[in-house]
This record gives structure tokens, sequence and C-alpha cells, in this order.
């Protein structure tokens, strides 16, 4: 495909590969958290309930609504090198209505994820829930619509992904839909699989570890800038690193902590940061680590092959992305 092709043609191409993927069908499954097996059986003698919960079971990410809610995304395009203002409303499904409170999760009510589908751009955001002024004396009610400025810096088809924690539900929430940016696109390639990832300004990022299908296993990202190691990392967040995990193909998502934080007598501020991740199946995945240091928020990006292979992890390059 060359560069001049426009962003239709690219989705044309996209749903034709994701069709022929699918239709194979065994390299990427839908797992997820461990199933509570019932004891009521079908009249086939298996269990009526297992299958239900298996269909349900589908990981992070993947779905536009689920537990209850649903993302209503109020701006599905942009163009590409542009400033574009993206606006959307988390919405109860059994009602319609905007859900407008929130539990904080690492000091924001809300994360947003943007990533290509060929896992070459990468964003985390943080929007804001804007204050709409309502004829009840004046006073400032949120309407639910959250805004958050992005810049994508090339055309093709993005998922976005809104994690966050109704109050009170106990549970968090990651739902997905499509967004199209459009201008002349060339798909990239996933990044090859080496164990080291560059970021700006002179960092370096090593990862050992990696993800294991099914079962939660330590990854650990050691950061160091010009060969020195850098100790002195500042908590972004309430952490000193943030780590978001995409399958390749169709972007199934996993967002997880690090293992202890800032304050708790035990953890460093550096250079190793340790993450504990589990894997919803075998494939390869692309690891995103956010670090925070000298007051700038950069980010390191790998390549990681779960279920086997010569190599687990690989690297690449990322710029600087807003937050």
């Amino acid at each position: 495909m060359n560069t001049g092709l426009r962003i239709t043609a690219y989705a044309t191409a996209v749903a034709a590969a994701f069709g022929a993927a699918y239709a194979v069908g065994t390299n990427v499954d839908t797992v997820s958290k461990p199933v509570a097996h019932s004891e009521k059986k079908d009249h086939g003698g298996g269990h009526a309930e297992q299958g239900a919960a298996k269909k349900a079971a589908a990981p992070a990410g993947l779905q536009v609504s689920a537990h209850g809610y649903a993302l209503d995304l109020k701006t599905p395009r942009a163009k590409a090198g542009e400033r574009a203002d993206l606006r959307f409303t988390v919405r109860k499904e059994s009602s319609g209505a905007p859900l407008k409170t929130y539990e904080k999760d690492h000091g924001k009510e809300l994360h947003l994820i943007l990533a290509s589908r060929d896992l070459t751009t990468f964003r985390h955001l943080h929007p804001t829930l804007p204050q709409a002024l309502k004829e009840q004396g004046g006073t400032p009610i949120a309407d639910g619509t959250w805004s958050v400025p992005a810049k994508l810096p090339k055309a093709g088809d993005y998922r976005v992904f809104a994690d966050f924690t109704p109050r009170g539900a106990g549970q968090k929430v990651t739902l997905g839909t499509d967004l199209a940016v459009t201008g002349p696109y060339a798909p990239g390639k996933l990044p090859p699989v080496t164990a080291t990832a560059k970021a700006p300004d002179g960092y370096e990022v090593r990862l050992t570890g990696g993800l294991t299908p099914g079962k939660p296993r330590e990854v650990t990202l050691r950061v160091t800038r010009d060969g020195r190691p850098v100790t002195d990392l500042q908590p972004y967040l309430g952490a000193y690193g943030h780590l978001v995990a995409l399958r390749a193909g169709d972007l199934a998502y996993l967002h997880v902590h690090p293992n202890g934080e800032p304050g708790d007598g035990a953890t460093k501020p550096g250079p190793e940061v340790s993450f504990t991740a589990t894997a919803p199946s075998a494939g390869a995945y692309r690891l995103f680590l956010d670090f925070r240091h000298e007051g700038v928020v950069r980010t390191a990006a790998f390549t990681v092959r779960a279920g086997g292979g010569p190599h687990e992890a690989g690297g690449g390059t990322e710029a600087p992305h807003g937050h």
C-alpha cells in the first residue's frame, strides 16, 4: 500500500485481514479471569452456566459496552497532524443517562488510551469533565461529557480505551471503540523483538521477564540515561511507572500498575520498576511504559511474544506524548 491511499482504503484492508485471522481462529483466544464452575448441568451433561460465562469473559477493551455501561464517542473522526478535541460520554445502559460520578484511580477519575491499529502510535491521556451551566440558579453541573485535546501524527484506524471505576460500583471498567484518523496512510509493521527500547533525551529501558498466557508473571523494566542508572524517578499518578499492554491484532487491553508504590518503605525510585501481568492468550503484544523524570513523562515501547518463541521481549522507540 503506498502513501497516497486514503484511510477508507486502509479500513477495508484491515477488515479483510481481521476476517481472515479470525477464520483461522486458534492464535487469539478470549481468555480472562478464571470462571467459577456451576454444578448446574444442561441436558447434554455439560455445565449450562459455564458456556454463558465463557461467552461473557472477553479481555478488556474489546467491547463498546460492558458491566452496564457504554462508551459514546462524539468525535469518531480526526485529521492526522491536526489538533482535535475528542469528546465522549460514558452512559448507563439501563437508562442511557450519562455517568457523572467516578472513583479516582492513581489520581485520575478516568484514563484514556489511544493506540493505532498497527501499534506504532500510543497516547495515555487524562480528559476533563467540563462543567456545563444549567438553568438551575446558575449552578455548574457536570453534563457527563469528557473532553481532551489530541494531535495524532499519522492517519489510520485507532482504538480508544476508557479506563474508569464508577463511584460505588467497586469494579473497574474498560470500554473500547474506534477512531478514524484521516489522511494519506501507510501501515507500519510491528517492531521486532529486542530487549531494549530507547526513549527521548538519552533514555534507554531494558526489559526482563515476559508474559505467560493465562498466568501472572513479573516484568521488570530498568531505566538508564546515557548509560547511567536512573535512581530518582518521580511519582507519576502515584507510581514510578505505568504499563499498558495491547495484543496485536484485536488490541485486547491490559493496564497494570507496579509492584509497590512511592512511600511504602520498600519501593525504590528506580532504576528498576516491576509489574505483574497476565496475558489473556498466546501471541504478540506491544508494551508501553510511562515514566517520569526531571518533570517530564516519557514513553518506552516494547514488543513481547507470549506463549513461546525464540525471543520474548522486543523494543522500539516512542516519542513523548501529552498527559
